[in-house]
């Protein structure tokens, strides 16, 4: 009589943000009796292995963002076949802006055991060391590239009342707290994380105007969290409402980008939302 093979089970498995003596007891086990290791950069992999004193006892395979489509039903009847397969990434935990979301989907629509071997986290750390409520909170991965889709992206966050936590490559800094001071308006608190648990690791706390300027005088360098305050929920005047004080700082001297910004801030309206609103009046 044949006996079906029991199945083995994905194992997703956190990984320090930075710094090593992060690692759990529970991770350097895995990685040590795990049947299969997939990892986004196989590299480094062995690097943190070679730290924490463990030799992976399974097949190194790399699963990443180019290749997770070829790579997943591979993983995925290794789990079928009894292997234990552990996901790790570069950092932090695998599927939260990484990748993973795929293979642990494709596991569990195949009914195979899927847990979890918790570790650092940079959004809850990020959070937690901010400063600003933490009782509720939203995570929004990277900003959009495109100023267009960026601007539309923060206009429909201005009114969130719950803490956002973005994650941002260095050289974008700049750019995108300037466009949250812009939607979000430039007395907002925000803070900038950098290099959390590594060497390095700076928090600037302030206004978002203020972080914008600091962000553009200077070179922002490592790996970024950018945490932002709610609105205060306080209600905020329609865009319309505010053409005619925009206009009349215009007549007054102002240059139309600063009335448009000044205004905004004073109403609680988006800077571009308020923008387009003054230029639609201006060519009816």
């Amino acid at each position: 009589m044949d006996v079906q093979q029991a199945p083995g089970r994905l194992v997703l498995a956190g990984t320090p943000i930075g710094n090593a003596g992060d690692a759990t007891t529970r991770l350097v086990d895995l990685l040590g009796s795990a049947d299969v290791v997939a990892a986004e950069d196989t590299r480094r992999l062995h690097r943190l292995a070679s730290m924490l004193g463990v030799v992976p006892k399974g097949k190194v395979l790399s699963y990443h963002e180019h290749n997770e489509v070829e790579r997943t039903p591979e993983l995925v009847d290794l789990v079928r076949s009894g292997s234990t397969v552990a996901l790790v990434t570069d950092a932090g935990m695998p599927s939260v802006s990484d990748p993973g979301y795929r293979l642990v989907r494709a596991c569990v629509d195949a009914e195979l055991p899927v847990t979890v071997v918790p570790g650092p986290s940079a959004v809850l750390t990020a959070l937690a060391v901010s400063g600003l409520p933490s009782d509720r909170f939203a995570f929004e991965g990277f900003a959009p590239r495109k100023p267009g889709e960026r601007g539309r992206t923060f206009a429909a966050l201005a009114a969130d009342e719950r803490t956002l936590v973005f994650f941002e490559s260095p050289h974008r800094t700049a750019t995108t707290l300037a466009a949250m001071a812009d939607a979000f308006g430039a007395d907002r608190s925000a803070a900038v994380c950098r290099e959390l648990t590594k060497t390095y690791e700076e928090v600037v706390r302030g206004p978002l105007g203020e972080l914008a300027a600091w962000a553009a005088a200077g070179e922002v360098r490592g790996e970024v969290c950018l945490v932002v305050a709610g609105s205060s929920g306080a209600p905020s005047r329609q865009p319309g409402e505010l053409v005619e004080e925009v206009l009349a700082l215009v007549s007054s001297g102002y240059r139309l980008k600063d009335a448009v910004r000044v205004t905004a801030d004073r109403g609680g309206v988006p800077s571009r939302t308020l923008y387009d609103e003054v230029v639609a009046r201006r060519k009816g």
